[in-house]
């Protein structure tokens, strides 16, 4: 029955979330810890930050980990293949439809809509990973940071997984509980 959950789960997030992986975090989200309890909030912000400290597309890399996690190698590769089933299906039945309309205006359009759609998504997830922070580790922490993490990455344009690294020893010099 896991096996079957995990397809489910990574399938549908990834035939939901059009614009790639960032797209895909909130949907995968809400199987992983709401539908079906695998993780919690804390847990699954702890696997997007690994993930995203290393190379590849993050929705391959948080199936994989959930994946292995639940229900060990069978597991990690069944959630992979439903991570990308669903592009690989679209991409090749859509292939030769977009080649035939691929100048008109209603399909450059439709890229513009769903822009906004995937912004308000990641938003809503900062907003709760924010929240999840202060609740844990309270304000101060909470701020220090995130404005310390804006600057390392925005400014200084620092890799994020030297920040996530210097945010880990933050935690472990303060005595912060990650």
């Amino acid at each position: 029955m896991i096996y079957w959950q995990l397809f489910l789960a990574f399938f549908i997030s990834g035939m939901l979330g059009y614009g790639g992986g960032p797209a895909t975090i909130p949907l995968v989200e809400n199987e992983v810890v709401d539908t079906y309890g695998w993780m919690t909030t804390q847990e699954f912000s702890e696997v997007v930050a690994i993930g995203n400290s290393l190379p590849g597309p993050i929705a391959t890399k948080m199936a994989a980990s959930i994946g292995y996690s639940e229900g060990g190698i069978l597991g990690a590769f069944i959630a992979l293949f439903a991570s990308v089933a669903p592009s690989l299906m679209l991409l090749i039945g859509l292939m030769s439809i977009l080649i035939k309309y691929k100048d008109r205006s209603e399909v450059k359009n439709l890229t513009k809509l769903i822009r906004p759609v995937i912004a308000i998504l990641l938003v809503f997830m900062t907003l709760q990973f924010v929240g999840e922070s202060v609740e844990g580790v309270g304000y101060l922490s909470t701020a220090i940071i995130a404005i310390v993490s804006f600057v390392m990455l925005e400014k200084w344009k620092w890799h994020p997984a030297f920040v996530i690294l210097l945010a880990l020893g933050f935690g472990a010099v303060t005595g912060i509980d990650w």
